[in-house]
This record gives structure tokens, sequence and C-alpha cells, in this order.
């Protein structure tokens, strides 16, 4: 316990010095930064790679899925799957500094399904499907030692606490969220919001702004207590893996063979995605259950309605992230600033000669999007909202200890509790 304390506390002074050493500069369009080396991603031009390369990291991710694969279901190894989440922290992480991801990538659909122009890349699509894939068979492998952003957080779990049980449940909408609006910004062709705000990218390449570093030091600091809580709690595709690990094929089991009940493992998943058995529920509760279940599915298209009505009155808001609408309503709000020298997205406007008449039109088109965008947002807001309610009152019964399908990591923690052997 003490080395690994002591692991982790070198780890947190070698990112905190190397936070020290960004810089701070926060703009709403920041100009380039030409000492640091670091760029924003592009919604429209990824930079470009070696195809050997580009195959190579998807026969590296391949191999890791079926790697982690094998030590859940043959070897029934944690420290097999921790060794190779550490190589994948290395080699996804710090060698390819966390581009290309999967989790990145739904933009990268996102803007291909929306903008026949934009040609996603092979490799992009992969790494999106490929984890989907083995999720709809294995559960989340890749969670399990293929994410560098997992992995990252998993070495740092220290001593993790159990969240109430409500608070969880209101923290689980904000992936859906996040999904939704990563899937509109990037469909608008607005940005990358995902690459931009990626807490763990900027201590991965060394270079990004101060306080996204600090960001991703501050998620690392409550993971010491809160176990992955990037993961749990923010991560967009986290949403894709539990609705393709629910219908897994297969899945991690905490005992090889018939659960004996001992208990060892109940407090051993320091996510809380351990289904304990419940023999408690009696005939009234069952029937109670029932009148909620069919009232809150009724309610499914009230909360739908609602999230529409959301979504359209807020388009306005969400469209000024576009470069179009904002520097429209700049320069109409805001004419004197054609000779502020200083800014540089009004400077290139006015050097490239194109009429204000046509980027007001631009603009406009562009709110159109988001307002088709936005009610589709609030759709899928309202629907998940509904749907999330109305599981609080589906009864399943269990006899056994098991893992969760949806929110299981299968990280292998429950295996070692577990005395059963095969």
């Amino acid at each position: 316990m003490k080395r690994t304390f002591l692991k982790i506390s070198i780890l947190f002074i070698f990112l905190i010095a190397s936070a020290a050493i960004q810089g701070q500069e926060q703009q709403r369009f920041p100009k380039p930064e030409f000492e640091s080396g670091y760029t924003q991603p592009s919604p429209t031009k990824p930079e470009p790679r070696a195809f050997a390369l580009e195959y190579f990291d998807v026969i590296i991710l391949v191999a890791v899925l079926l790697l982690v694969s094998y030590f859940i279901f043959r070897k029934r190894s944690r420290k097999g799957i921790f060794w190779t989440s550490l190589f994948t922290l290395l080699y996804f992480g710090f060698i390819r500094a966390g581009c290309i991801c999967s989790i990145g990538a739904i933009q990268n659909v996102s803007l291909s399904l929306a903008d026949p122009s934009y040609g996603i890349s092979v490799f992009a699509l992969l790494f999106f499907v490929i984890p989907l894939i083995f999720a709809l068979f294995t559960g989340r492998t890749f969670c399990a030692g293929a994410c560098p952003l997992g992995a990252i957080q998993d070495v740092v779990v220290y001593k993790p606490i159990q969240l109430p049980l409500a608070l969880q449940r209101g923290l689980g909408m904000i992936p859906y969220v996040y999904l939704g609006l990563a899937v509109l910004y990037a469909a608008t062709g607005t940005d990358f919001i995902i690459c931009r705000y990626d807490p763990f990218i900027g201590i991965f390449r060394m270079n990004a702004p101060f306080l996204m570093t600090v960001l991703g030091i501050g998620f690392l600091l409550i993971g010491l207590f809160v176990a992955r809580p990037y993961c749990r709690f923010f991560c967009p595709y986290s949403v894709l893996l539990k609705w393709a690990s629910r219908f897994s094929k297969k899945h991690l089991t905490i005992t090889p063979s018939k659960c004996i009940s001992c208990k060892l493992c109940e407090n051993s998943c320091p996510f809380d995605a351990i289904n304990i058995p419940d023999d408690s529920v009696g005939k009234s509760d069952i029937a109670g259950n029932s009148r909620r279940f069919i009232i809150l599915s009724l309610l499914v298209p009230v909360w739908i309605a609602i999230g529409v009505f959301v979504g359209h009155q807020s388009h306005v808001f969400l469209s000024k992230g576009h470069p179009k609408v904002y520097l429209a309503e700049l320069l109409i709000s805001r004419p004197e600033l054609r000779n502020d020298q200083e800014n540089l997205d009004i400077q290139a406007f006015l050097a490239s000669g194109k009429p204000m008449n046509q980027l007001v039109d631009e603009a406009k088109e562009v709110r159109d999007r988001f307002k088709i965008g936005s009610w589709l947002l609030g759709a899928f807001i309202g629907l998940v909202f509904g749907v999330r309610l109305i599981n609080q009152y589906v009864y399943r019964r269990r006899e056994d200890y098991e893992p969760d399908k949806a929110e299981c990591l299968s990280c292998g923690r429950c295996m070692d509790y577990c005395p059963v052997e095969s």
C-alpha cells in the first residue's frame, strides 16, 4: 500500500511540475501558440499520418482487445489486464499522444454523416467501430485495457469511496448530454469539443494550455477516491459502449462457476457495478413498481416534448459556438471592432474580401442547422431521462452476485476476491 501511494505521489509531482510550465492564454478563438507547438484539433482537417503506421495502430488496438479478452475469459487475471492497460497508456497515450482515439472518432463519424464533402479516414472509422464490436461479444474490454484515458485513471485509484446512488444517477446523465452536444457541434462543422476539452491529452502531449492541464490533474486527484470519474460521469463513448455491452454475448463474471454468496466481492468494485442478490422484494413492492412503471412510461412522450422545447429555446445560444455565427453577430453588434487590429478573426474576414451580406446568409444557414439539431438533441435527452426513470422501477430477480453488463468496466478486480476455483 505504501509503495502504491509513493508511485501515485511521484506521478502527481511530475504532472504538476509539467503543468507549471504551460502557457495560460485563454481566448474565445485563441491566437496560434508558436512557442509551445500545441495546436487545437481541426474538425475538418485531421493530421495525416503514414498508412503503414495507421494500419499498425489498428493492429495494436485489435491485439490489445484480444489480449484483454484472453485475460478475462481464459486466465481470469487482473494483473494481466492491468499490465496490458499500462502498455496502452504508454503507446496510445504518450507515444501516440492520445490521437487517434475511439472517443474522439465519434466526431469524425458525425461530421461524415452530416457533410458528404467530408471524407472520414478509414482508420478513424475502424477505431470507432472495433471497440463497439468487441463490446457486443465480450463487454467493455476497451474500457478495461485498451483506452489510455481509462488506464491513466486506473493507475491512481487509491481508496475509492461509494457515492450516493442519487448522485450517481444524476451524474450519469452528463455523458448523454455530452454525447449529444459533441454530435451536434461536429455535425454542424462547429468544433470537435471532445478533443478540445479532453482533460488528459495535454498530459499525454505535455504542451496543452495551463487550464486544461490543471483540469486533467484535477480529474486524477479526484480519481484517488472516486474511481475513474471521467469514464463514469463524462465519457461520451461510454454511452455507446454501455448500449453494446448490455447485449454482449459473453461478459466478465465474478466467479468461474457457481456463486456461493460469500459476499467477499461485494465491496471489491470501485465503480459500484456489481448487482447483489435481492430476494427481499415482496408482492406489494412489485405491484407498486408496476404502477410506477406504467405511469413513467406514459410520461416519456412528455419528457421528449419538454426536451424539444428546451432544444428550440437554446439553439440560438448553442449556434454562437460556430465561427461564422459568432463573427457575424460580433460585427453586427459592435461594428467598431472592424478597426481592431488585434482581433485576428475580424481582420482575416476583412482581408478575404467577402461581403458582409454573404457572411450573414451563411450564419443564418448554420443557425437553421442548429435549430433542427437542437430539436433532435432535446428529444434524445428527454428520451434518455424518461427511460432512466423507468429503469428504477424495473425489477429483476437475482440469485447471485453478478456484474452489471452496462456499468461494468471489465477491470477484473472482483475476480481476485472470489474464492471459487474453476
